[in-house]
């Protein structure tokens, strides 16, 4: 039933940019773009550069995707277009809407990486990564022996810093020859080659399990590099960077200061050789300011030469003016250092400081003799020397990556900004290859040789490096390297920002700094925010929306960049920040030198000693050799072999414990075998020689059952020599090391004093730890199993789970002896369920459920659900499920009992049949439930009711028509409303049917024993009309019943609706509110008519529809006097009905409601209940009601003596309402078609007038009609039309009236929805031209992104708020009197879609094309609406802009079965 395969979809909306968006994805997944809600309707066209299946990638190219529609259908919920992601890299998608383009973004498929002779893969979460400096692992064919340094502490991936010839400053990171292999690797008898080092790598492969990835430099080349010399135009020199000589002469003139003060030529200024203290600073100020300034007019390269410019003015050429600046002013301030003893002028100022400011690196290289000053200015003009002029590179405090801070417009190396690297030269790539061919080449064979040998890259000073430049060379590494793991480190400040690297470059691994966190709570936050979910997660289904992510970190205790931590914390915090730093759910790395305790920064400039090499026999004063006894060697190899297992295995959960203000407890648990691997750190970022640990350690409880100790691991002190630096090996301190015990049982440990174990419930073991040796630097590890009684429990769960996803194959137990209901498929128990039974296990609402004695299920501190049925569940489900919300009142309600456990199953066995089967297997699968961990029940629970949910879904959609079967999910989804509306209660609400008529459901009352009838009947609307006599209307009841009924393919149900509310037929009309027949209330004009339409529409839709002409009527009123009689004492056939409701309309119908008065209605004023209906004689229109009553569905009336308006109906529309006109002109014409065929008996309608008896055929009525309408109902655009007899009345033209002849005249020129129900039923009124006009005029004033407006704007009544509780005086608002005044009501909006699409056919292709949009982008919004609404359905209105109303039912019948009727027609 579930999908295995990973399938992600990404909803594209208008001008939706993501490219700060990280989409992380896995190669085997399908990635499905679908269009959202404001693009649905609209010819969308997704472009990629995700390469065709076997084809190379190539940035540049982009490929239009094919879009899948699976249900063909015409609405674009399901409509979508896929990739198959196989390959690894950073890919680009945008969307255009015709030829515009609407939106893009980026995703980054992650590589799979592969190690060992098995080539087996290394999930990403299972690196251990250990960083080297390579120029200190020595001679290369001595490098095995220090590799294996990393291969004994268990590490599985090396990063080298770069392998090439280093620069004159021997930093790591100052590269002379990029493809050159260093020198210094080599022996004098034996040169050593990249394919020495290739060997090498693919040895550290295939037999010690190890990947190597290496950095690569793009920034920058280091000064004495050759081919810099011989290719200047690399660089940023003063030829083709002409804006930097400004700073150039800046900084020549301060480096002749710096020489001059060094030779005391400025003692008398204040400025010694040796500068000491702030005076002395202030004296250099005061000189750069008189003295160099002055000299070097560094303004004359901003200024105009005034006489020069006003020549070439007066030769009519014009030049732009250059920008004036001021002049740049140091802006760092020195502080003094106060003399330690306090000696006469011993004071002093940091000279790190001062030289950064005063005194600075040169910006730029002087590859010449010492010359003065202005020789040198004369050569920044002689291009042969000029171009050698070049740019130092560094790095800017705060500045934008995105920025290229040596290019024109940067005043950044004028202003002295840079942090300046003195032994590099930045690198000038412009825009693209051709800008310069030799770097962009030279660079380019320098990547490919680093992707020929190694596995992946960390790209140094990634924030610097030009982002179309990294984006090229990558490509060039991934064609060689297809799987190339790219980690970087960025210093951007700003997740958005890193964002932009990460998904434009395909960064696999971001490197974090452990030592970033300032106490070990912050380092266990960084823990939980680097990776995994939290313990006890939902299982997500495997097709679902793509969410955005951040990075994947490379979670580093120490990097090369860092500070020593033993200098900043203490060295015994080594091993437990590794312990913690190892437990997250990511890639963890370290740096060579941590293990060891190296006890300072190993300088990546200044370094010059070897790494020491392994040597099991090493003592631990030896300085060169190392073995398990040195520094945290040991312990580091059980760390990462832990960090290995957990990611290998799915320990994917994690949950952080900060214990106190030095304990940190991290668990890593496995969501499918149910083990944790708890590991308890005593950090000691304060020395516990010098700073005070508290003795007494808090106590720990570890739930479930420990199995073992996986590790436990002390830092001692060891009595040896204290460290000494070594001259010639990079030692670590030989006195500090680790005791360490792996694999013992609980009551082997050292650190545990004992453990006790409390049951927490039945089935819930606890085990509390007492510690008495955890002393600061400490770890322990401990591996968790559930209670074995949980654990088999657990197992069955899941094993029966498998029903339903595969998911939950691992971890499952198949036993004999469970339930006999569980050995049933569940799908086959809920085959056996009708819809009407659907509706007891999936919906009803409170009062619904309280008609049957009991209720919807209420969570303390929380609410009530919004159904009993499992809809109720799911909703919340849905929301607390994509967010892992585990802390969600819902879910503390599953922890704290079982309660809702209970609710569900007894809920469904208290009823019978197939309903209670579904309960009892629900309450077996809950025993084992039951017996697992609190902390894992809403996990299962949901993953049972998912199952369970989904399986009922399809069992529904099983027994509707074809439409719904193959139809998209919002059709499907849509559809379930006629099950959440269509029910049977405890009592039955509609009359009962003949007993001569077949196919009549029966059930035995639990009260009488007796069999009786149990119709289903349709509610109204959510909550408010659900039950007792406020459920059946017959309005509601017919408008939605061809939506709800006979769309969905339930026709036997239509049916006996149809008959039933036949049945009550009365003065010719349906009853409004139904009450059971027996207390129905004949106040409304229109239902009939829309019962009339229902037969029609049935009679078209059903195979051998009119058959229902002829089934029989049980007549409760067989004449308007009659007493209520039992079913089956009157029985016609339907059409004899069908033609008594013509007859009396045509005769007119005139009466008094029984029982008029409060009693029935306790605002209508008496003469409101009087009942008028009839026929036009001249006009064949039905007219009807009078100003005190309101028979159509606007029928509002007012209710508030302080408004004055209580008894006065809002909205009276007597007269010939429009849509009553259409749909009597409709049944009168197809009982025209049916009796010109002989299959109704009646061709015309007999009634008594003036005493005379007088005869009106169907075909002079329908005539009559079609010759009146559009003349009397259409408000001409001509001002002078002659049909028009209220011309003072009119305030929009081109439209239809709402009605005509209303007792008030200006009512019948209000713009409302209403005319649109005429247009479906009966088009034929309508010209094409005019309709179209008028639904343009009704889309432009009326429609919202919901409902229509039910009054237009522009009218002086119009109030868009609804607010039913409201009392004050102002008449046209107080007590909701605006309910049909302003609100949008959903309804009309299906016949207003429905009628556009029918006359758009009829305009011509272009306004079909453009109707179709706006039919799928309205539909759009309901779908939206539908998925977010808890009550899964469509509101009865919205307030103005479809904002909520909260006095609107929440899922409202008709609603949904006009908007579904819509999706019919599509």
């Amino acid at each position: 039933m579930g999908h295995s395969k990973q399938i992600r979809i990404l909803l594209l909306n208008e001008m939706e940019k993501l490219e700060k968006t990280l989409f992380r994805l896995e190669q085997g997944f399908e990635l499905q773009f679908r269009l959202g809600p404001t693009l649905q309707g609209k010819a969308v066209t997704v472009h990629t550069n995700y390469p065709f299946p076997g084809e190379t990638f190539n940035r540049e190219k982009f490929r239009s995707l094919e879009w899948e529609n699976p249900s063909e259908r015409e609405d674009d919920s399901d409509k979508y277009c896929k990739l198959n992601l196989q390959q690894a890299g950073s890919f680009q998608y945008y969307f255009l809407q015709g030829n515009e383009k609407s939106g893009g973004g980026y995703m980054v498929v992650d590589p799979i990486l592969h190690v060992g002779a098995d080539n087996h893969v290394l999930p990403l979460d299972c690196v251990t990564l250990q960083t080297f400096l390579a120029k200190c692992l020595g001679p290369f064919d001595e490098w095995e022996s220090r590799l294996r340094v990393a291969k004994e502490s268990g590490y599985n991936m090396i990063h080298f810093t770069p392998l090439q010839p280093l620069g004159k400053s021997r930093s790591c990171y100052s590269l002379a020859d990029q493809l050159e292999l260093n020198p210094d690797f080599s022996r004098p008898n034996k040169k050593y080659t990249w394919n020495d080092v290739g060997q090498l790598v693919e040895k550290l492969k295939k037999e010690w399990n190890i990947l190597c990835i290496t950095d690569v430099v793009y920034n920058h080349t280091a000064t004495n590099s050759k081919w810099i010399q011989e290719h200047p135009e690399s660089a940023y020199n003063l030829v083709n960077s002409p804006h930097l000589k400004p700073a150039w002469v800046l900084d020549r003139a301060l480096w002749h200061l710096s020489c001059d003060i060094a030779d005391g030529k400025y003692k008398e200024k204040g400025v010694p050789a040796l500068v000491e203290n702030d005076h002395q600073m202030n004296c250099i100020r005061k000189v750069i300011w008189e003295d160099i300034f002055p000299k070097i007019q560094l303004w004359e390269f901003f200024q105009v030469d005034v006489y020069k410019a006003v020549e070439q003015f007066r030769g009519l050429l014009k030049q732009e003016n250059r920008k004036l600046t001021t002049n740049p002013e140091p802006k760092q301030h020195l502080k003094i250092i106060q003399d330690p003893e306090y000696r006469r002028l011993g004071c002093t100022v940091d000279m790190n400081i001062a030289l950064a400011t005063f005194i600075p690196h040169e910006y730029f290289t002087f590859p010449f003799e010492e010359m003065t000053r202005s020789t040198e200015e004369s050569i920044i003009h002689l291009p042969n020397k000029a171009c050698f002029l070049m740019a130092h590179n560094g790095w800017v405090m705060g500045d934008d990556p995105l920025r290229n801070f040596a290019e024109s417009g940067s005043e950044v190396y004028l202003r002295r900004e840079l942090i300046c690297w003195g032994d590099s030269v930045k690198l000038r790539y412009g825009n693209k290859p051709e800008d310069c061919p030799y770097l962009w080449a030279h660079m380019k064979k320098y990547t490919e040789i680093t992707a020929t040998y190694f596995q992946g890259v960390r790209l140094d000073n990634c924030h610097s490096t030009p982002l179309h430049v990294a984006e090229y060379m990558l490509d060039a590494a991934r064609k060689l390297q297809p799987n190339l793991y790219v980690v970087a480190e960025l210093f951007t400040g700003s997740e958005d920002l890193d964002n932009i690297f990460v998904t434009r470059l395909g960064i696999s691994s971001l490197i974090r700094e452990a030592m970033s966190a300032y106490n070990s709570h912050e380092e266990g936050r960084l823990v939980y925010r680097y990776g995994g979910e939290p313990v006890g997660s939902f299982v997500q289904p495997c097709l679902r929306p793509l969410m955005p992510a951040i990075a994947h970190a490379l979670f580093m205790d120490i990097t090369h960049d860092n500070e020593c931590p033993i200098v900043h914390r203490s060295a015994y915090d080594a091993l437990p920040s590794s312990m913690i730093v190892s437990m997250a759910c990511c890639a963890s790395g370290s740096t060579k030198g941590y293990d060891e305790l190296v006890p300072h920064q190993i300088s990546v400039v200044s370094e010059e000693r070897f790494y020491t090499k392994w040597n099991p026999g090493a003592s631990p004063s030896d300085t060169g050799d190392v073995n398990f006894q040195s520094g945290i060697i040991a312990a580091r190899c059980a760390i990462n072999k832990l960090h290995q297992e957990l990611g290998a295995k799915g320990f994917i959960q994690v949950y952080v414990d900060q214990v106190d203000e030095d304990i940190v407890a991290v668990t890593r648990h496995s969501p499918s075998i149910h083990q944790s691997v708890v590991a308890v750190s005593r950090t000691a970022f304060r020395n516990p020689k010098t700073s005070f640990y508290s003795k007494e350690v808090p106590q720990m409880c570890i739930p479930g059952k420990i199995e073992e100790v996986v590790l436990e691991a002390r830092t001692i002190e060891r009595n040896t020599k204290p460290y000494k630096k070594d001259e010639n090996s990079i030692n670590g301190m030989p006195d500090i090391t680790v005791e360490i015990r792996e694999h013992i049982q609980l009551n082997e440990s050292k650190i545990v004093k004992q453990a006790g174990i409390a049951t927490k419930g039945p089935n819930e073991y606890i085990q509390e730890i007492e510690f008495e040796n955890l002393s600061p630097g400490s770890v322990i590890v401990f591996r968790v199993s559930l209670d074995p009684h949980a654990q088999i429990a657990v197992g069955i769960l899941r094993n029966h789970l498998t029903q339903f996803s595969p998911h939950f194959k691992s971890g499952s137990l198949a036993v004999d002896n469970s339930d006999p209901i569980l050995k049933i498929p569940f799908a086959s128990i809920a085959s056996k369920l009708t819809l009407a039974e659907l509706n007891q296990v999936l919906y009803r609402c409170e009062s619904e459920e309280q008609e049957d004695g009991g209720g919807c299920y209420n969570i303390p501190n929380w609410s009530s659900l919004k159904y009993a049925g499992l809809q109720g569940l799911m909703s919340v489900l849905a929301e607390i499920r994509p967010k892992n919300d585990l802390g969600h009142p819902f879910c503390g309600n599953l922890r704290s009992g079982d309660w809702m456990v209970d609710y569900v199953s007894s809920r469904l066995i208290s009823r019978s049949g197939a309903i209670a089967e579904v309960g009892k297997w629900l309450q077996a699968m809950f025993f084992y439930l039951k017996q697992i961990p609190r902390y894992l029940i809403p996990c299962y629970f949901d993953a049972i009711l998912v199952g369970a949910y989904t399986t009922l879904l399809d069992v529904a959609w099983k027994q509707m028509s074809s439409f719904v079967q193959n139809g998209s999910t919002f059709v499907k989804h849509l559809s379930l409303g006629s099950v959440q509306m269509c029910g049977v209660g405890k009592f039955p609400s509609l009359p009962l049917l003949s007993p001569s008529l077949t196919n009549i459901p029966y059930r035995l009352n639990e009260i009488t024993k007796e069999k009786e009838q149990c119709c289903v009947s349709l509610a109204a609307g959510l909550p408010h009309f659900s039950s007792g006599i406020f459920r059946c209307w017959g309005r509601d009841t017919f408008i939605a019943l061809r939506g709800l009924l006979l769309i969905t393919g339930r026709y036997f149900e239509a049916r006996n609706i149809i008959l039933a509310f036949a049945g009550t037929l009365r003065h010719g009309l349906i009853p409004n509110l139904l009450g059971e027949g027996t207390y129905a209330r004949y106040n409304c004009r229109d239902a009939v008519w829309w019962w009339l339409q229902c037969i029609q529409d049935y009679c078209q839709v059903v195979p051998n529809g009119l058959d229902i002409l002829k089934c029989p009527v049980s007549r409760m009123y067989p004449t308007d006097e009659s007493v209520p009689l039992p079913a089956g004492t009157v029985d016609q056939p339907l059409f004899e009905v069908i033609q008594e409701a013509m007859q009396k309309h045509m005769q007119g119908i005139q009466f008094r409601e029984r029982n008029a008065g409060p009693q029935i209605d306790r605002n209508m004023k008496d003469e409101g209940f009087n009942i008028i209906a009839g026929v036009d004689e001249e006009t064949g229109f039905v007219y009807g009601g009078n100003r005190f009553n309101c028979g159509t569905w606007m029928d509002k009336m007012g209710e508030s003596d302080r408004a004055r308006n209580r008894g006065i109906p809002a909205t009276p529309r007597d007269g010939s309402a429009v849509e009553i006109v259409g749909l009597s002109k409709s049944a009168i014409r197809w009982l025209l078609e049916l009796s010109q065929k002989n299959i109704f008996p009646y061709h015309e309608v007999t009634v008594k007038r003036h005493g005379k008896v007088v005869t009106v055929s169907y075909d002079e009525w329908n005539r009559k009609i079609q010759d009146n309408f559009e003349k009397l109902f259409y408000v001409s655009e001509d001002p002078s039309d002659f049909n028009e007899k209220n011309p003072n009345l009119v305030h929009k033209r081109g439209i239809y009236k709402d009605s005509y002849g209303a007792s008030s005249p200006w009512c019948d020129y209000q713009l409302r929805p209403n005319f649109t129900i005429a247009m479906v039923v009966a088009p034929e009124l309508f010209t094409t031209k005019k309709a179209w006009k008028a639904l343009e005029m009704a889309e432009k004033k009326l429609l919202g992104p919901l409902g229509m407006k039910t009054l237009d704007p522009d009218d002086m009544v119009y109030c868009g708020i609804y607010d039913n509780a409201l009392d004050n005086d102002n008449y046209n608002l107080a007590k909701g009197f605006n309910y049909h005044q302003g609100p949008e009501w959903l309804w009309p909006v299906g016949y207003f879609l429905r009628a556009k699409l029918y006359f758009s056919k009829l305009m011509g292709p272009e306004a079909n094309a453009k109707t179709m949009f706006l039919v799928k982008n309205v539909l759009s919004r309901h779908y939206v609406h539908l998925e977010r609404s808890p009550w899964k359905g469509l509101p009865e209105l919205t307030n103005e802009n479809g904002q909520y109303c909260p006095f609107s039912c929440e899922t409202q019948a008709w609603s949904i079965a006009t908007v579904l009727e819509t999706l019919y027609d599509l």
